[in-house]
């Protein structure tokens, strides 16, 4: 593992302007692309001691073997440059938005003498105008089949109109009346391009006055007794009108936008976007990436405008709505701009319909995320490698196929509670979790805590061994996804949850979480099962005794199996802590009230269920709890109503979530 200070430039060799730099390993492939407004500025925060950098930063450096910038002159030129960088070396720390499929779009190819409308993939041509992407490409041909009744424009194949001005005689489309056939000159190529201008404006979103303009026609051939044209103007509504009810208007101003959304997690993130022209959604593209660089969400915004526009400056539109600003907005929006050829404006929507939307957008991200982790969760071969690379890399006798991880959650160092979650053949077993509760603790020692978790767990799993039988003895028959038989209570026949001893223990967080577990272990005399630890941030996977963690690859199936154990861990200590913190704090927050003792309290708190419900609740609601009359009702109103909403601390990642 190379040494950062082995390579690192001195501080007066490298300028201040602004450029893009690169980092490259000892092979000399690149593995970092980064711009900056002040090169050494920005590169000196690459050298510190690597404990104080963000462990992806720290990954990225040691892996790095070499650094290298090119000075440019404005930070416009630095983002072109940066992104002409990605797309040439493909940076393995750098996030690629890569779509998972090629999305079709509908295409006019304007350049010829007869443009022909048709659904393509791909990159664009030139003297093609196009409109998209859509989703399907199935739904594109319906609504053009539909559109051709009214727009009877060319849409065969070059091979099919030489054919037929060869013969003479049209194709079917032409004798059904959904093209004017110019391969045979039943029209002019003047007339022929009018026809597609018309369709071009529909469906770049002019639909309201072309429509008026049909029904006007309409009704002047009623008037004029000319009922053979009026009907079929009528039918030509009616196709334009069932074309339009499958692009649902949603920006009443009729607005040009895209409208972006992410959903993130530490691995991977996942990526929306709406095409909205002319107000009515006509596309929509998403797809997931790994997420192997550090940086928040505006600079994955700002990644991804780079990436995706960049290469197709026909598709920008006026108003680009991100759900958080880029890093260099003013710049981002100056380089969409000067591709664009006029004014882009990136910004976040506060209110409205554009709020509205974005919403829910970022729902549909969040819908793909769970959807692409769900369907590598349920696949049976994909679980089963997750298994074997977790005995592999963790060199276990065994794969385990029950895995028990351990989570601890505090508020400041108080009210400390654990979580242990329980996976089996890579699924959750929901029925099988416990919560624990630490009292007797003060500070935010989480080491201690997750000492006392594992010793009173496997404490009750030595107890319940102790006074189970095998269920063979009576007449019970063994599970066959287990590592032994099942244990049962001698009394009742059933199954004992803490009698079975798990494959593998997974605490959340680094050595100290380790050796406390591995401690608590070995006071009880346990020394089969196999322990480790999963810390947040860089993934690593940490053994006993052992000074460097297990690095697992970010493709591998079973550091995803691992992650996905640890985080639901990490779910249900935070469930259960702003659980108890409710309950909790509606009895301190009730003690002072007169005339309220402890059975009122409870009879309360069992009423309402969390603190929440009772700020929201009336006085009147309030005084229908049996034995609480109006004037005490409006203390408990007033007592509550005087708290604010506190947070939730999860010490091995320091994140805070409000209960």
């Amino acid at each position: 593992m190379p040494d950062p200070r082995s390579y690192r430039p001195k501080p007066g060799d490298i300028p201040t302007q602004p450029g893009v730099y690169r980092f490259r390993d000892p092979k000399g492939r690149v593995i970092y692309v980064g711009k900056a407004v002040n090169l050494r500025a920005r590169l000196a925060n690459y050298f510190q001691p690597l404990p104080s950098l963000h462990p992806r930063t720290a990954t990225m450096v040691t892996t790095a073997a070499s650094v290298e910038w090119t000075v440019v002159n404005t930070e416009v030129e630095a983002l072109q440059l940066e992104y002409s960088w990605i797309k040439e070396f493909d940076p393995r720390f750098n996030v690629k938005y890569r779509d998972d499929k090629s999305y079709p779009w509908l295409a006019v190819t304007v350049g010829e003498e007869f443009p022909r409308v048709m659904v393509g993939r791909g990159a664009k041509r030139k003297g093609t105008r196009y409109f998209g992407p859509y989703s399907h490409a199935w739904a594109i041909r319906e609504t053009v089949d539909v559109l051709l009744r009214v727009f009877p424009m060319r849409s065969c194949s070059n091979g099919v109109f030489k054919r037929s001005q060869q013969i003479g005689r049209p194709c079917l489309l032409g004798y059904i009346d959904k093209c004017t056939a110019p391969c045979v000159g039943n029209i002019s190529a003047e007339d022929h391009r009018r026809i597609v201008e018309d369709f071009c404006d529909f469906m770049g979103g002019q639909t309201s006055a072309f429509m008026k303009r049909i029904e006007k026609e309409m009704y002047a051939a009623s008037d004029a007794l000319d009922f053979e044209r009026a009907a079929r103007l009528r039918d030509d509504l009616g196709a334009m009108e069932r074309a339009l009810e499958k692009q649902s208007v949603v920006l009443g101003d009729g607005a040009d936008a895209d409208v972006i959304a992410l959903a993130e997690d530490p691995l991977e993130v996942a990526v929306q976007i709406f095409h909205v022209r002319g107000g009515r959604i006509r596309g929509q593209r998403g797809w997931v990436a790994d997420r192997v660089e550090e940086g928040g969400t505006d600079k994955l915004v700002e990644d991804f405008l780079l990436q995706f526009y960049a290469d197709e400056p026909d598709a920008i539109p006026r108003e680009i709505l991100v759900p958080a600003l880029p890093t260099d907005h003013a710049e981002v929006e100056q380089l969409l701009g000067e591709l664009r050829g006029s004014r882009v404006q990136v910004r976040v929507p506060q209110r409205g319909d554009k709020r509205s939307l974005q919403e829910t957008v970022a729902r549909n991200a969040a819908q793909t995320l769970a959807l692409h982790k769900t369907k590598r969760a349920s696949d049976l071969t994909t679980r089963n490698q997750a298994l074997e690379e977790i005995q592999e890399a963790l060199e276990l006798p065994e794969v385990p196929l029950r895995i028990e991880c351990y989570d601890i959650s505090h508020l400041q160092g108080s009210e400390i509670v654990a979580s242990m979650v329980v996976f089996e053949d890579g699924l959750p077993r929901k029925n099988e979790y416990r919560r624990f509760v630490i009292r007797g603790q003060e500070g935010s020692d989480d080491v201690r805590a997750m000492h006392e978790v594992i010793t009173r767990r496997f404490r009750r799993l030595l107890d319940e061994q102790a006074t189970s039988v095998p269920s063979s003895e009576i007449g019970g028959a063994g599970s066959g996804s287990r590592e032994g038989p099942m244990l049962v209570d001698p009394e009742t026949g059933r199954p004992r949850k803490f009698a079975y001893a798990p494959g593998l223990v997974v605490v959340d967080g680094g050595a100290p979480q380790v050796a406390a577990a591995v401690r608590a272990l070995d006071e009880l005399g346990i020394d089969d099962i196999p322990v480790c630890g999963l810390a947040k941030r860089l993934e690593e996977v940490w053994l006993p005794s052992q000074e460097d963690p297990v690095i697992l690859p970010r493709s591998s199936e079973g550091l995803y199996l691992l992650q996905r154990v640890r985080d639901e861990a990490h779910r249900f200590a935070i469930a259960h802590h702003r659980n108890r913190r409710s309950k909790t704090m509606v009895e301190s927050l009730l003690d002072d009230v007169p005339g309220l003792g402890e059975v009122r309290r409870k009879t309360l708190l069992k009423h309402f269920g969390s603190l929440r419900k009772l700020r929201a609740a009336s006085i009147e609601e309030i005084a229908t709890v049996p034995g609480i009359g109006p004037g005490t009702a409006a203390a408990i109103k007033a007592a509550v109503d005087q708290n604010a909403p506190g947070v939730a601390v999860n010490t091995a990642t320091g994140e805070i979530e409000e209960s």
